[in-house]
């Protein structure tokens, strides 16, 4: 095998009652390989942005349309009529700033106790706005839906940052619906120039980001039921969007992280990794591990991605919240006998 992993990465979510029993988990049984630590997700976070179609409700300016949702079992939100602008739509709380300001608190206790190391970062992960859109917003919504929530997304940064030191905070953006837009398997809503809309979407989500802060990219075809929802042909789609982005964005993206299906050993799925260009300093982290087919099956992935590309960590595909607690140590034992430590 070529030379180990350069450490590891938590997507986010884990199948724990607290934010305290992820990270103490985490820290004894993969924490000298990590740098950047996520609370699990817990509560009503653990189905990713499902808990965000109440909050939508919330505003005054949305309302649920009388028809089925081809995506969700939820109705879809429209605009109440008379409203012209984003400007005017408000949200009272996403309820990100609340969640990752309660889950600090443990951190910072868990520091002070020496369980967690100074030299680890508090992650918070976040959807795109265009990901909460193209789930749960009607299609003539969606545009001005996103600049919307971006605006509300942004005070949910200015909360975490008034009571978290920004050099102790990552924010971790989730690219997930983008992909299946260009897949075909949302409806476009966007027109022809579809990749450039996502990725200056994407870098405009990076710039956002306050200074001293690290921001990161999760790149997902999600994992309903274990599920992508469609299975991708190659790296082809997850290289375009990363290059764009990066392209187009103002301030450092301080990692990258990309999924690799269980099923995908052979060379094609990782040949247009060869095509990858990301700033100095970037971190690549590719999504390796999985329980099928144990650590031999990893191994496998592993040598075939480091006969395209180097110098990248590894990772699973998709948050852990689904799976079952009784993995946990196999799958975070993965991440500490195959990656070094950081």
């Amino acid at each position: 095998m070529s030379k180990a992993p350069q450490g590891a990465h938590l997507v986010g979510s884990g199948p724990f009652d607290t934010a305290e029993d992820m990270f103490r988990f985490t820290m004894e049984h993969m924490g000298r390989n990590i740098k950047r630590l996520p609370d699990g997700e817990v509560g009503e976070r653990d189905t990713w942005i499902r808990w965000q179609y109440p909050r939508i409700g919330q505003s005054p300016q949305m309302q649920p349309q009388e028809t089925d949702n081809v995506y969700v079992p939820y109705p879809p939100y429209e605009i109440i009529g008379g409203v012209s602008s984003a400007d005017e739509i408000e949200f009272p709380n996403l309820g990100y700033g609340d969640a990752a300001i309660e889950s600090h608190a443990v951190f910072q206790k868990l520091e002070q106790e020496g369980v967690i190391p100074s030299s680890v970062r508090f992650m918070v992960g976040l959807p795109t706005p265009l990901s909460v859109a193209s789930f749960y917003v009607a299609l003539p919504y969606r545009d001005t839906f996103q600049q919307a929530y971006s605006r509300a997304l942004k005070a949910e940064f200015q909360k975490m940052v008034d009571a978290i030191p920004p050099d102790r905070l990552a924010i971790q953006w989730e690219i997930v619906c983008e992909f299946a837009l260009l897949e075909g398997i949302v409806e476009n809503h966007i027109g022809d120039n579809l990749l450039d809309y996502i990725t200056t979407h994407g870098a405009e989500l990076i710039d956002m980001v306050p200074d001293g802060v690290e921001a990161g990219i999760h790149l997902c075809y999600g994992d309903s039921g274990h599920k992508h929802f469609c299975e991708p042909a190659d790296t082809g789609h997850l290289v375009d969007v990363s290059n764009g982005v990066t392209a187009k964005t103002n301030r450092p993206i301080a990692w990258i992280h990309m999924p690799v299906p269980k099923e995908r050993d052979d060379e094609g799925y990782y040949g247009p990794l060869s095509g990858l260009k990301l700033q100095d300093g970037t971190e690549l982290f590719l999504g390796l591990v999985h329980n099928t087919g144990g650590q031999e099956g990893t191994e496998k992935r592993l040598a075939t991605a480091q006969s395209v590309v180097t110098n990248f960590g590894i990772a699973t595909e998709c948050g852990l919240a689904r799976r079952q607690r009784e993995t946990m140590v196999s799958l975070m034992g993965q991440h500490t006998s195959l990656s070094e430590k950081v």
